[in-house]
């Protein structure tokens, strides 16, 4: 009886990581059903929650840049915020007793009320009329009081995202296909909520203020909807079921099998550090502030960051459809991003007819298929290639080569120009 309820067991776990055909998700009979697509649909919403604050500061470039037009302020937003949460990600990694120090909804919760507060800190500053108070060194004071809460808010991205991509990394790989579409979607999300909120009101100073400080709002209302979500995640059963199989078929990760686990991932890590220091070197600094447009004026940065958006959103979905079966193929497509710096470089140094916006609009189009897509297939596809004792720990392996690679498109978006 007893060697049967562990080949029970076995076999569970094994239906829970799911089969590799065609790039489908096969299921078994046995498997826990997420009735009415619940619980997908919430990991979706938390994938959006988790990136939205990032996605809201950089949309709102022209409003910013109204403000500060002396500061670098996409650069700076980059760097604080992908430096914070890479911060977070490594201690989050170096120590190993988190998970049962604090639970995965109380991460959720802690990092979702941070996303809220440091959100509305942009408004607040408004409404005091801190900008309008005269001096120069208030001015300046409210800047870095807005770079204090985007430092905030990649605190709130590092504890939420490692902590979701953790635990989906021990799920079926639905659960992590579904955060990583979430994620794209803020982006698709935010910039047409970004494009209302500017076309709906006069193309003024005081109407350009008004539209952000609406966006702003919405934006933390969407958040408040995360947190509703991520406490009834845990009160689904097909939630309560994956998570008792796991726990009940997962040993702890010793140090001698961290070692092999990250022997294992490094090339996936690589390709995603590779995918993300292509992506944040050229998106959103190169983008919003070193291309111009006569025909759709400040326009295009909006313009820019939308197609991006839109086609990584594009790119991630479709891992639902097909994912790669092959690791290795992942990672050297990852690595073959390395062409879009020549070609970029060709739209704004080369022959006339690659200055105009076609071909930027095209490259951009690209760019966020590729990140998409890549980033959803090696993320799936590493924290099944280990033991599921080990999927929670190289989940969050990956995160960190994704955060540090953030972190390192952002510095070289910062000291080197296309």
């Amino acid at each position: 009886m007893i060697i049967f309820h562990k080949l029970w067991n076995r076999n569970m776990v094994q239906n829970l990581k799911g089969m590799e055909k065609g790039g489908s998700f096969i299921r078994d009979e046995n498997e826990p059903r997420d009735t009415y697509k619940i619980a997908y649909i919430i990991h979706f919403l938390l994938g959006a929650g988790n990136l939205l604050p990032w996605n809201a500061l950089i949309t709102a470039v022209d409003y910013f840049g109204y403000l500060y037009p002396t500061k670098h302020v996409e650069k700076v937003f980059s760097v604080a915020y992908m430096t914070s949460s890479v911060l977070i990600l490594v201690l989050m990694l170096s120590w190993t007793k988190w998970s049962q120090t604090l639970s995965l909804r109380l991460r959720l919760n802690l990092g979702f009320s941070m996303f809220v507060l440091s959100l509305m800190v942009t408004p607040i500053i408004e409404w005091t009329n801190w900008h309008q108070n005269g001096t120069n060194v208030e001015s300046n004071a409210a800047y870095f009081v807005i770079v204090a809460s985007v430092v905030i808010c990649g605190l709130a991205d590092g504890l939420i995202g490692g902590s979701l991509d953790g635990s989906a990394g021990k799920l079926p790989k639905q659960y992590m296909q579904a955060i990583f579409a979430g994620t794209a979607s803020s982006g698709v999300l935010i910039s047409i909520l970004r494009i209302i909120t500017k076309v709906s009101l006069p193309h003024t100073p005081q109407g350009l203020k008004t539209s952000a400080h609406l966006y702003f709002i919405i934006s933390t209302t969407i958040l408040i909807g995360c947190i509703i979500c991520c406490n009834m995640l845990y009160k689904l059963p097909v939630m309560q079921q994956h998570y008792t199989l796991v726990q009940d078929n997962c040993l702890p990760c010793s140090r001698h099998n961290f070692q092999d686990m990250a022997r294992t991932i490094r090339w996936p890590a690589f390709g995603v550090f590779a995918i993300y220091t292509v992506t944040l070197s050229i998106f959103p600094g190169f983008l919003a502030e070193n291309l111009e447009s006569k025909l759709f004026k400040d326009w295009y940065p909006i313009l820019l960051i939308t197609v991006y958006n839109v086609s990584d959103f594009a790119g991630k979905s479709f891992t639902a459809v097909y994912v790669l079966k092959s690791i290795g193929k992942a990672t050297w497509f990852c690595i073959a991003r390395l062409i879009f710096y020549p070609l970029f470089t060709a739209c704004l140094h080369g022959p006339k007819w690659l200055k105009n916006e076609v071909p930027i609009i095209f490259l951009t189009t690209m760019l966020g298929l590729t990140n998409g897509y890549l980033t959803s297939v090696i993320m799936i596809l590493a924290p099944k290639s280990v033991p599921t004792s080990e999927a929670e720990v190289a989940a969050i392996v990956m995160a960190v080569s994704l955060g540090m690679g953030l972190v390192s498109g952002s510095v070289l978006g910062w000291f080197w120009i296309i």
